[in-house]
């Protein structure tokens, strides 16, 4: 099978149930953060981390496959069986959050983006997941998108940050706080 189909060529692509829709569709961009954040995701994976973090960042893109398959179906069109989202899967970050929050000083300042690498692509992440959830949420506004895409994204955006703030832990480095000029 080749990897090109020469069907987006004029500036057009389908959503999943054959709809044609303009590449810079709000669906599309919706997906395509999502996908963006995904490769994120795997950067950090490629880090000198812990495997508990490896493993559970391999399953968040798992589930970040599942909201693109959501996002790039054509509410009224799709037959085809999407994937779906599960509470448990937005609880799992919760529970994560919580173990990791329990580890982490209390947090007393704003903290500035930076630390070392690892941390920095963690919020480069962050900022890119709540995008994708910006984007979610207009694209919800005009269309139908399952409720717990927008609600993962949000959790996940949150996780993101405590899992920076617990590898720069991790790796002993000073949290990078923002102290306002007054």
């Amino acid at each position: 099978m080749k990897i090109y189909t020469k069907t987006g060529d004029k500036g057009q692509t389908s959503l999943i149930g054959g709809t044609r829709v303009p590449k810079y569709h709000l669906r599309i961009e919706t997906y395509g953060t999502v996908d963006e954040l995904n490769s994120y995701i795997g950067l950090i994976m490629c880090q000198d981390i812990d495997n508990h973090y490896k493993q559970l960042l391999k399953e968040i893109q798992d589930r970040l496959f599942t909201v693109g398959a959501s996002l790039a179906a054509d509410p009224e069109k799709s037959k085809m069986k999407i994937p779906d989202l599960h509470k448990h899967d937005i609880t799992l970050l919760e529970t994560e959050m919580d173990a990791m929050n329990d580890l982490l000083p209390a947090l007393k300042h704003f903290v500035l983006p930076g630390g070392n690498t690892i941390v920095s692509y963690c919020h480069i992440a962050r900022c890119v997941c709540r995008r994708a959830e910006r984007l979610t949420v207009e694209l919800a506004e005009s269309s139908f998108v399952d409720e717990r895409v927008s609600v993962y994204l949000n959790r996940l955006s949150d996780y993101l940050f405590v899992l920076a703030r617990k590898l720069n832990m991790d790796f002993s480095a000073e949290e990078n706080i923002w102290i306002p000029r007054v």
